[in-house]
């Protein structure tokens, strides 16, 4: 069962990376950059986006060897920031549609748990709507940290002045080293985070 387990957790979190990545996409073009559209990567079609190691094998040894968090991530959909209408703002909205697909996921299955808990339905459907709207917060709350390459970083860069570009510089060297610190270390650090929204959304206890 673990396995089938798995397989579903690995399946929902591929194509929420894959929805999250399109959202940035969609928004770079909305403010004037077509790079994501010229690449070929405005698509659902999974495959355009998989990262073997990050999208398949780390998820499946994190849920195999019970690691107690789930983490992945697919390839960037690539965009020219300076093609934005907009920079700033441009920046900030591209990091922030990402995040903000995967809340919205969550919130509709959420909603779906809410509205279906009077109806008798087979476990299969609560842990398929559950394992979604647990890996979307997962993945919205772990994405708004401010360590690159994470839109965190991304949104807390486009508000600093421009006297801070060498501390950005020096900050994305050591970005690695400071996410598998935080990874490793803090992590468990979102688990009351992520149960509370889990809660608020549902209804049920995590």
């Amino acid at each position: 069962m673990v396995g089938i387990d798995a397989i579903f957790y690995i399946a929902i979190l591929i194509m929420s990376i894959v929805i999250h990545e399109v959202s940035h996409g969609f928004m770079a073009e909305y403010f004037g950059d077509n790079t994501a559209r010229n690449a070929g990567r405005l698509t659902l079609n999974p495959l355009k986006h998989l990262d073997l190691f990050g999208s398949i094998i780390l998820p499946a040894f994190l849920i195999l060897s019970k690691a107690g968090f789930l983490f992945g991530w697919a390839k960037p959909v690539p965009y020219n920031p300076d093609n934005l209408s907009d920079r700033k703002w441009g920046t900030i909205a591209v990091a922030v549609a990402g995040v903000s697909a995967n809340f919205l996921i969550a919130i509709v299955f959420g909603l779906i748990i809410r509205f279906s808990s009077s109806f008798v339905l087979p476990s299969g459907f609560y842990f398929i709507t559950s394992a979604i709207v647990i890996v979307n917060l997962a993945l919205g709350i772990f994405n708004l940290i401010p360590i690159p390459p994470l839109d965190g970083s991304k949104i807390l860069f486009s508000f600093l002045p421009e006297s801070f570009s060498s501390f950005i510089f020096a900050y994305e060297q050591y970005a690695l080293i400071l996410l598998l610190v935080f990874i490793i270390f803090f992590s468990g650090y979102l688990y009351p985070i992520l149960a509370f929204l889990f809660h608020i959304a549902t209804g049920l206890a995590f």
